[in-house]
């Protein structure tokens, strides 16, 4: 039981903040974004409206920031012509527009022509039609324009333009604070503009640690007052100008910060409440992709307002927000449903919400909820768990799992609350495991115990076979058809008599691990090292039809291991090694063998013998991987080149020998265009047509001028033409040496 309340003490101090881990911060942020984005309305909402400053406008219009003069017709189009509830900027108008040429104007009127009869006259009537700023904010006074601005916080707390009068204020709530997020700067509207359009709303965004925007605050503190958001501010001009009346989670103290339930908005229609997290905060409810094609809002390109290409009446009572989708202005967001979303799109989406009466927000009790979830499904597992088996343990955790994940997507779907479940599924998912692993030590233990005997002298994979089903199993002797394989260092001899012993352990040791990854990784079992050689086979005491494949392309790895090393130890002054792999398929002995001090698991017989005897034969033909004829015939998914018939050893019959250039498609055109080539010099070798190998072996020697099968073939052409004809030679080779 112990074990099982471990993770629900860790899960409920993360819960109440006493410790922090970050995996479970970035699974919240990921089971809220598939939460998200598996309950995405895809819905337009035609209530709204958002006039892009795209890339075509920039091309139609001009880079940014247009001239007032157009700003100022844009606004009469919107206003006069189409007719719309509320225009929104999510662009800030901070400098001054001095393209009419008007202060150089006025400069010349005081300087070289101040004496120029009728110039200061002329000048005087045309100033009003080139104070472009001046025609902007008439455009705008009277109107229910929304100008929009950003919060900063940085050293020296810079303020620019003029910021518009606070939502809420000390005085207001009789001298309580808020738990808001502070600024100490600002960058604002000229001060022409905000007495035209005194409503406006900062368009600032919160990020998650993981650079993501999921939640936008609705409220901000600048110098002790409350500064609202453009969203907000918009939802209020729709209603006429609403006041904002603060809803406290408790009794408010004067002095020290104060949580927040919402935000009240008292309107001549009635109250609107507008409920906020403890960072004074709303998530955003995303309706859909972003952009003009995420068919969430509809987006009208600017330039196309600006020229009055529209219908007159055409947005008629819509809210309208104008901000931009081009790149180089710099608007786009990573946001849930998009790596690039319009920064504009975002507040349209909460003001949607606003609209719907359908917000989604974390309340003041989420962490208290989150703590009481942990504990009641911790203390439920640590009570059941250790009475049931594995099979009945697991399916209470996945009926616990289900009814956390369903309890709290039944109340993000009907009440919207977003509330924490990545600890509880955590705490929940890490008791199940940590019960099941005190289970299989404790109940287990007597098999465990028969599985470390057995493993003292059988393969793990055999091991592993037997505590699955052990009655399929015996140790005794038995005879299959399997493959084996011996691997030989080359040059090993020499290598250890020029290095320490240390450093020859070392570099053996990492050879041996290169090639047992290459055996273990197609399914071979290690039967033993012997010095310098490895001993493996395929086929027990795991079955398996594929024996000879998977034989063969351990043995191809096993030479590109061999290769990447040396390249490895080329660049560090480390001698070469090289590798002879023997190969051979055919009816051995397998079992557990040996005395009563030491036993293992090992295959003999006849066909072990030819497949070490195989392996010798390496470095006579100078190749890598010598494979019997019962190999090739097995893996028949690989090129092979016939290399020679032998007779080795203690067999009179004569033994077809092969190397496998590789899988079939994976060859080289020119590799295969000489293996023809050997092919035919081979027939010619045993039809005895001396002319004819002289050819052959002087065409592949051209090809490959380094090669010690084509250096072995002409001198066996020269050893074998000064003898008579032969007409029962049969062209095997015969090796008396083991």
């Amino acid at each position: 039981m112990v074990w099982v309340l471990a993770p629900v003490v860790l899960g409920v101090l993360h819960a109440s903040g006493g410790v922090s881990f970050q995996f479970l911060e970035r699974l919240e942020h990921l089971l809220y974004d598939v939460r998200l984005r598996a309950t995405l309305p895809h819905t337009p909402d035609g209530r709204i409206v958002i006039v892009d400053i795209d890339e075509a406008s920039l091309q139609r219009v001009g880079q940014w920031p247009w001239g007032r003069d157009k700003m100022a017709a844009f606004a009469n189009e919107l206003f006069e012509r189409q007719g719309v509830a509320v225009l929104g900027f999510d662009v800030v108008f901070a400098e001054a527009d001095t393209s009419s040429g008007l202060a150089r104007l006025n400069a010349l009127a005081q300087g070289p022509l101040k004496s120029q009869p009728g110039f200061a006259q002329a000048l005087e009537r045309l100033a009003p039609t080139l104070d472009y700023d001046a025609r902007f904010a008439g455009a705008l006074d009277t109107q229910n324009a929304v100008l929009g601005y950003y919060f900063t916080s940085d050293r020296d707390g810079q303020g620019r333009g003029a910021l518009p009068s606070p939502a809420l204020t000390l005085r207001q709530m009789g001298g309580s604070l808020l738990n808001a997020t502070v600024w100490n700067g600002f960058g604002s509207n000229l001060a022409v503009l905000a007495q035209a359009a005194p409503a406006a709303g900062f368009f600032n965004t919160m990020s998650d640690e993981d650079g993501v925007v999921r939640s936008l605050p609705l409220l901000a503190e600048y110098q002790g007052a409350y500064y609202e958001s453009l969203a907000l501010a918009v939802y209020r001009s729709f209603l006429g100008g609403a006041n904002v009346v603060p809803a406290f989670a408790t009794e408010p103290v004067p002095g020290e910060r104060n949580l927040l339930r919402g935000v009240e908005l008292h309107a001549s229609g009635g109250r609107k409440f507008l409920p906020v997290d403890e960072q004074l905060a709303t998530l955003v409810p995303y309706r859909g992709p972003g952009g003009p094609s995420g068919g969430s809002f509809r987006y009208l390109s600017a330039a196309d307002v600006l020229q009055g290409r529209l219908p007159a009446g055409s947005l008629r009572g819509k809210i309208v927000l104008m901000g931009s989708t081009a790149p180089g202005l710099q608007d786009l967001r990573a946001t849930p449903v998009g790596r690039a979303y319009p920064g504009v799109e975002v507040h349209a989406n909460v003001l949607s919400g606003f609209l719907s009466g359908k917000a989604i927000y974390r309340p003041d009790y989420a962490t208290a909820f989150d703590v009481l979830q942990i504990a009641v499904a911790g203390v439920l597992l640590a009570l059941v768990l250790p009475l049931l088996s594995a099979a009945r343990a697991l399916l209470l955790a996945a009926a616990v799992l289900v009814a956390l994940a369903g309890l709290n997507a039944q109340l993000y779907l009907v009440h919207g609350l977003a509330l924490p479940l990545a600890s509880a599924l955590a705490v929940v998912v890490v008791a199940t495991a940590l019960d099941m692993a005190h289970g299989y030590l404790t109940e287990s233990r007597t098999k465990r115990n028969l599985a470390h005997l057995f493993g003292t002298y059988v393969p793990p994979e055999l091991v592993d076979q037997m505590l699955l089903a052990p009655e399929r199993y015996t140790m005794q002797a038995a005879s299959r058809e399997l493959t084996v394989m011996f691997c030989d260092m080359r040059g090993f001899t020499a290598m250890s008599e020029r290095m320490e012993p240390v450093q020859l352990q070392a570099l053996l040791n990492d050879i041996f691990s290169r090639l047992t990854q290459a055996i273990r990784a197609h399914l071979g079992t290690i039967d033993k090292y012997m010095g310098d050689c490895v001993m493996a086979f395929w086929g027990a005491p795991v079955p398996t039809q594929q024996h000879a494949a998977l034989a063969v392309q351990a043995a191809l790895d096993m030479v590109a291991a061999v290769q990447s090393l040396n390249a490895r130890h080329s660049a560090t002054g480390l001698p070469e090694i090289g590798i002879g792999i023997g190969l051979n398929t055919g009816p051995m002995c397998v079992g557990d063998m040996g005395s009563d001090i030491r036993r293992s698991y090992t295959v003999i017989g006849d066909a072990v013998n030819l497949g070490s005897r195989l392996e010798g034969l390496c470095k006579v033909y100078g190749v890598d991987i010598v494979a019997s004829e019962v190999t090739r015939q097995q893996a028949s998914g690989f090129v092979w080149q016939e290399l020679d018939r032998v007779r080795v050893k203690g067999k009179e019959d004569a033994v077809a020998i092969f190397y496998p250039l590789g899988r079939l498609g994976e060859v080289a055109p020119a590799q295969m265009h000489r293996l023809a080539q050997w092919n035919e010099a081979l027939a010619s070798l045993r039809a005895q047509d001396w002319a004819a190998c002289d050819r052959h072996a002087d065409t592949l020697r051209r090809a490959d001028p380094g090669s010690a099968l084509y250096a072995w073939y002409a001198e066996r052409v020269a050893m074998l033409r000064v003898l008579p004809y032969q007409p029962d030679w049969d062209g095997a080779t015969r090796f008396d040496t083991k």
